[in-house]
């Protein structure tokens, strides 16, 4: 029995040595791929005081550029409007529906800002209403007028 183990033992250890063992190729994952992220993360205030009106936005972005904060139209002439902003980043355009109250109606509209050198153009163009939600008819036709440009500020501590 010891010899028929041996032998075995021996026919085995012959057979793994003659046999070519190639190199396992190292898999090195790949480098993550950087996403385009508007600023990091934390709070982010963009204010437009043109024309004795004050428009002011806040708001966070997260890792998957989706938005929420807070947006407030100070218009001079106009009743002013104060809600929340929740959209997402696409690229350097932020679209978003801003829920807000104004003479005591709640009402939703859908928002844009561009993102250019630092600082947000607000959107404009054809809008319908669907549902009680004001929403822009063609995203690719929005005009983005240097008039309104909200400017980067540091975020007030509430």
């Amino acid at each position: 029995m010891k010899k028929v183990f041996a032998l075995a033992v021996i026919v085995l250890v012959v057979l793994v040595s003659c046999k070519k063992t190639e190199p396992v190729p190292e898999i090195a994952p790949n480098p993550p791929k950087e996403v385009e992220a508007v600023e990091p993360a934390g709070d982010q205030c963009y204010i437009s005081t043109a024309n004795n009106s004050l428009v002011e936005l806040s708001f966070n972005v997260n890792s998957h550029q989706e938005v929420n904060g807070k947006l407030s139209y100070n218009i001079a002439g106009k009743d002013k409007n104060e809600g929340t902003l929740i959209g997402n980043m696409k690229g350097d355009t932020l679209i978003a529906d801003y829920t807000f109250m104004s003479e005591g109606v709640s009402s939703i509209r859908e928002v844009a800002f561009l993102q250019k050198d630092g600082a947000f153009i607000e959107g404009f163009g054809d809008v319908a209403e669907t549902n009680g939600k004001v929403t822009f008819k063609d995203k690719k036709k929005l005009k983005f007028d240097q008039k309104n440009i909200l400017t980067k500020v540091d975020c007030k501590v509430e």
